[in-house]
Order: C-alpha cells, then sequence, then structure tokens
C-alpha cells in the first residue's frame, strides 16, 4: 500500500514534551534537602537589625552555611568572582577547603553579601523562608537541563511502545547496539552496511524476531537545522544498503516540525524507504503490524 507522504508529514508534532521534560523536581528537592539544614540556619538572618554581625557570628559559628550561598545568587559553583572599584577577588565557597579564618575574611564576606544584594533580601523580608527561595532558584537552574532531556525523549517513546507490544529487554530487543554487537549474537553479515566510512553504526534499539532482526533508529527534530538534511540521506543511504541484508530490516521513527525546512529530502527517504514511521503511526499500533 503506498502512503502519502503530505499527509504523513501533516501529522508531525510541535513538541514531544512529556510530563517530566519541564522540570525533574525530584532532582530539585534532592539538591534543597541537600543543604536545607544550612538554609534554616541563614533564615535566623531574615529581618536581622544588625545583619552585618549576625552573618558573621553565623560564620564562625556555623561555617557551613556558606555553601549554600551560590544557589541564593543562582551559580552552580562553589566559587564565585566579583569585581569593582576595590578590587577584584575570588571568593570560595567551599567551608571544607576554605573555612573564614580572620578578620579581613569575614569582612571581605560581609562585603560580597551587601553587594551582591543578599543582605538585602534577608533584612528587609524580601523572602520570608531561604528553603522555598532556594527550591525556586534550583526550579529555574533546572530548566537548563530540557535540552539533555528533550534528546532522549523520542527514545524513551520509542521504547514504551516497543514494551507495549510484548518486546522485553535483553530478551528480544536491544539498546544501543552496534553493528558488531549484531553479527556475533546472530552471526549475521552486516558489511553492506557502510556508515559512509564515519565511525561504526549504532543502532538505537534492536528487535530480534523468529524470522527477523529489526535495526531502529529515533530522532524528533522540533526545530529545523542543517543536521536534517544530512540526516535524511545518510537514512536513505543506510535503507538501500540494509535492502540487501537477508533477514535484516532497518525502520526509522522520526517526527518533529522541524523537517518543515528539509521536506524534500525527507520525502526522498520517504519514497524509498519502506519503514519509516512518526510518532502518530507509533500509537496507531505500527510496531506490533509490521514488527512479526
Amino acid at each position: 500500500m503506498s502512503r502519502d507522504f503530505n499527509a504523513w508529514m501533516s501529522g508531525f508534532r510541535d513538541s514531544i514534551a512529556d510530563y517530566g521534560y519541564y522540570i525533574d523536581f525530584e532532582k530539585v528537592h534532592r539538591n534543597v534537602d541537600g543543604i536545607k539544614v544550612e538554609l534554616n540556619i541563614l533564615n535566623s538572618l531574615i529581618g536581622s537589625k544588625n545583619i552585618e554581625a549576625d552573618f558573621e557570628n553565623l560564620m564562625r559559628k556555623y561555617p557551613e552555611v556558606l555553601k549554600c550561598i551560590p544557589l541564593l545568587l543562582a551559580v552552580r559553583a562553589n566559587e564565585i568572582y566579583c569585581q569593582d572599584e576595590n578590587g577584584g577577588y575570588l571568593f570560595q565557597f567551599d567551608f571544607g577547603k576554605y573555612p573564614p579564618n580572620s578578620h579581613a575574611h569575614y569582612e571581605r564576606y560581609k562585603y560580597f553579601m551587601r553587594e551582591t544584594g543578599l543582605f538585602d533580601l534577608l533584612e528587609n523580608h524580601i523572602v520570608n523562608n531561604l528553603v522555598d527561595y532556594a527550591t525556586g532558584v534550583e526550579t529555574g537552574l533546572d530548566s537548563n537541563g530540557r535540552k539533555n532531556r528533550g534528546g532522549h525523549l523520542m527514545e524513551d517513546l520509542v521504547e514504551s511502545f516497543i514494551q507495549k507490544s510484548g518486546f522485553v529487554k535483553g530478551v528480544n530487543y536491544f539498546k544501543e547496539m552496534y553493528i558488531h554487537q549484531i553479527t556475533d549474537k546472530w552471526n549475521i553479515d552486516l558489511s553492506a552496511i557502510s556508515n559512509q566510512g564515519k565511525m561504526e553504526k549504532r543502532f538505537d534499539f534492536v528487535l530480534k524476531t523468529s524470522n527477523m532482526i529489526y535495526g531502529i533508529e529515533t530522532n524528533f527534530y522540533g526545530s529545523s537545522g542543517s543536521k536534517l538534511n544530512e540526516t535524511a540521506r545518510s537514512y536513505k543511504t543506510l535503507a538501500l544498503e540494509t535492502d540487501t541484508i537477508d533477514g535484516f530490516t532497518f525502520v526509522w521513527f522520526t517526527d518533529g516540525k522541524g523537517w518543515t525546512s528539509a521536506r524534500n529530502n525527507l520525502e526522498e527517504t520517504f519514497d524509498i524507504m519502506q519503514h519509516i514511521y512518526n510518532i502518530k503511526d507509533l500509537e496507531d499500533g505500527i510496531i506490533s503490524e509490521v514488527i512479526k
């Protein structure tokens, strides 16, 4: 049955975000829990009428409070460099390595707290609880992790449909297998897959049925870029090469509105490749239909 490329592509999605994509709250709470005691000690400065002296007393008594200062400025490091007309200084907040140890040291850290606005935040009741504040900061910082999470979303989605179709990991489906591993495991000649002289090809998933090995690639492109044309071309080559191998079938799951800019190259691959599918195909049960 021939499929219509335009109809197929019209079902491509804008986004592949799942519910855990936006913020990893488990990680946020774990990071805040690691400094909760120190944050609660610093809470004693909120509304202080003599914050410089109170802060110095805390540093002397509980030097470990310093380790949570960078997070209050949304910095993921235990060193912060600052400079102004009075010069520059590398402030170190790893109290284990660099405990405050002199009058000048305490003065310097008080200057840091004043100039960065942290004293103002505390003494003027701009925040009422540093644990809540730190949770908010951690949440903001975690949004930087979306790019990494996004890279695995299509893979995770495809894997969930593989499992739903009754395949069992390590038994009849495998993650991230190189050509030599497939060759060794099932004694199949895959020398026709050239990978155009680049590094050895690795498939995202390999499924094994009684009479076929399926090599699966997955990707999602939410935005356009030069990589898409190269991907479409290399998968077209891969499809032509694997067509010559008995007992092996190449399957490609792709989606994303990013393909709009590279639709011609994708259409060329679609025209010669029998097993190219999108998310809608997955939802419609394509795995059970074609992988037998």
